[in-house]
């Protein structure tokens, strides 16, 4: 039987980027209820969860017993006047210190949020395919994997936008099953077609009449967020049997960070809130591998 890796994430937490978001947790509770739930890695979070000298950031996950995949970074890939790389670069100083090894990338669109999104023209579209090669390339400079992250609100989005994505350069995804859905694609029919180039995983289940309703124009997304749009595993309307059948089955072998998109109004009592649902999601991959044997 294959040992899944299986990760967690801050956003599970409520813990996200966006201005307003929501009441954060601390640090100290979000990474101990992750090992309560049986989890040995993460993903770094936004900026300003971990601290940002990376021997410090390294240390935090160490005393907590995780492992560090890799973290969440929005780039602005689209605009000539402004070179990404420098950045990235200087943010990758964290990953190498703390033994991360994925660094998952998505094309911002410079707003506010993911409640709206720009349309690029064909020389947008050629900056940002350009702009995303050259950060891959900058990232495997020291031995760093860069992913594509297609997600609501940014600029891959649809099933338009990954489609133009596979076509238009070799940059691995990073396979996002709540996102992909949310913008019209089947992840595993993307996974089926495109098993190569699927290199990092967020596993998220998702009730698909909100997520039509985020579709429609009815809902922004973080309303969506508020009124439930991620499920915990097996809860929601994504088939995760069959996704985690067809990547294994096709050899994938990295990690599956386990994402709830949450939004907290209040701080919820030890043992409950986030850490309920992020349980249950571990418990329901892992009984999903021992039922195929995988």
């Amino acid at each position: 039987m294959t040992d899944l890796k299986i990760a967690g994430a801050p956003i599970t937490w409520g813990v996200c980027e966006v201005p307003g978001w929501g009441t954060q947790l601390p640090v100290e509770r979000v990474l101990r209820e992750m090992r309560e739930v049986g989890l040995s890695a993460t993903e770094f979070g936004p900026e300003g969860f971990l601290p940002v000298d990376p021997a410090d950031r390294a240390a935090v996950l160490r005393d907590h017993g995780l492992v560090a995949v890799g973290g969440f970074v929005p780039v602005v890939l689209h605009d000539p006047e402004r070179d990404p790389v420098p950045a990235l670069r200087t943010e990758l100083e964290a990953f190498v210190a703390a033994g991360a090894g994925v660094v998952v990338l998505s094309a911002d669109s410079g707003l506010s949020g993911y409640d709206e999104r720009v349309e690029l023209d064909e020389a947008g579209w050629s900056t940002l395919l350009a702009t995303l090669v050259r950060l891959r390339d900058a990232a495997a400079e020291v031995g760093v994997l860069a992913v594509l992250h297609p997600h609501v609100g940014t600029l891959v989005e649809s099933s338009d936008d990954v489609e133009r994505v596979l076509a238009g350069c070799d940059v691995g995804l990073c396979l996002d099953s709540g996102h992909l859905l949310i913008g019209g694609t089947d992840p595993v029919a993307l996974a089926q077609a495109h098993p190569e180039r699927v290199r990092h995983v967020h596993l998220k289940d998702v009730d698909a009449a909100t997520a039509q309703r985020v579709r429609d124009g009815d809902l922004t997304y973080y309303q969506a967020v508020q009124q439930g749009l991620y499920r915990p595993l097996g809860q929601g309307d994504v088939d995760v049997r069959s996704l985690l059948a067809s990547l294994l089955g096709s050899g994938y072998d990295g990690w599956f960070v386990l994402e709830q998109d949450t939004v907290l109004q209040l701080l919820p009592e030890d043992g409950e809130g986030p850490v309920t649902a992020a349980g249950a999601s571990a418990d329901h991959l892992r009984r999903l591998a021992a039922e195929l044997g995988l």
